[in-house]
């Protein structure tokens, strides 16, 4: 009974398919967690479409895909996620920012709609259910999978994720500012005792200051909160499109040598915790 997740993109902002983005990866936010067979899917940036064609090749018939938000990074694969077309499949998307506005599927519509698109959301065949609800509220996705969420500081809003399993928990904090000097509680609240914390390590502590709100923080910020939360540990993610391979590799550096249990978060890695 495990539960684990796979990392299929990394980058924050925008694509990077580069030279210089190989080792950790150029495509944007979007991560596949695995509860004992059951594939469930967080974001929907441009690493979804790869993500896609596994679902494919292995008959996923039931997909879970959980928003954190909608700015392009996070939702810009999503016209190329190749299940959303079948007839047979059945799809949930979920959003915890925008009850109460247009809603998740006016959002994911809009952006599909002339004359950004040329084809309309509505092409997509599958078995499509799109559910708003407000961050800081539980759910189980399974009997056994229970998702907390809570509220995160970036414009326009966006949602944090605990998925727990049999005892796992991931925790996806992505796309936050943090306040110098102030901890974030309601990430401290979500994060508390967590197997992973994947948190928001756009920019280093030299480059926040001129990038205050724009929604995104630091490794050592990170770092703070879950030693804090008592995570046992952290990955570096939503990478800035400026930082490559070698920069990436430094930072990864620098951050173990303040705390042990953190590394970068890679295209292609695979975590994960429990028991088989």
């Amino acid at each position: 009974m495990t539960l684990s997740v796979k990392f299929w993109g990394v980058r924050g902002s925008i694509a990077c398919p580069s030279p210089n983005h190989i080792r950790y990866g150029g495509n944007t936010s979007c991560l596949e967690v695995n509860a004992s067979g059951r594939r469930l899917v967080l974001d929907a940036g441009t690493g979804i479409r790869g993500l896609g064609q596994t679902f494919l090749e292995d008959d996923v018939n039931q997909i879970h895909l959980l928003l954190t938000h909608t700015h392009w990074d996070h939702i810009n694969g999503f016209p190329f996620f190749v299940p959303a077309y079948d007839p047979s499949r059945n799809l949930h998307i979920m959003a915890g920012h925008l009850r109460g506005g247009d809603g998740i599927q006016n959002v994911l519509a809009a952006q599909m709609d002339n004359p950004m698109f040329p084809v309309p959301l509505s092409a997509m065949q599958a078995k499509m259910r799109f559910e708003d609800f407000d961050a800081g509220m539980e759910f189980n996705i399974y009997d056994d999978v229970h998702v907390r969420t809570c509220a995160l500081n970036h414009p326009n809003g966006a949602t944090g994720y605990r998925i727990e399993h049999k005892g796992s928990s991931i925790c996806y904090i992505t796309d936050t500012e943090h306040v110098p000097g102030k901890m974030d509680q309601n990430i401290l609240g979500l994060i508390e005792g967590a197997d992973v914390v994947i948190y928001d390590s756009t920019y280093t502590e030299e480059e926040f200051p001129n990038r205050i709100g724009w929604g995104h923080s630091t490794w050592n910020e990170g770092v703070k909160l879950c030693r804090e939360a008592g995570a046992k540990s952290m990955a570096i993610f939503h990478h800035d499109p400026e930082h490559e391979d070698d920069f990436i590799d430094q930072l990864a550096e620098d951050a173990k040598a303040e705390w042990d249990a953190t590394f970068a978060a890679k295209e292609g890695m695979v975590l994960t915790y429990g028991d088989d």
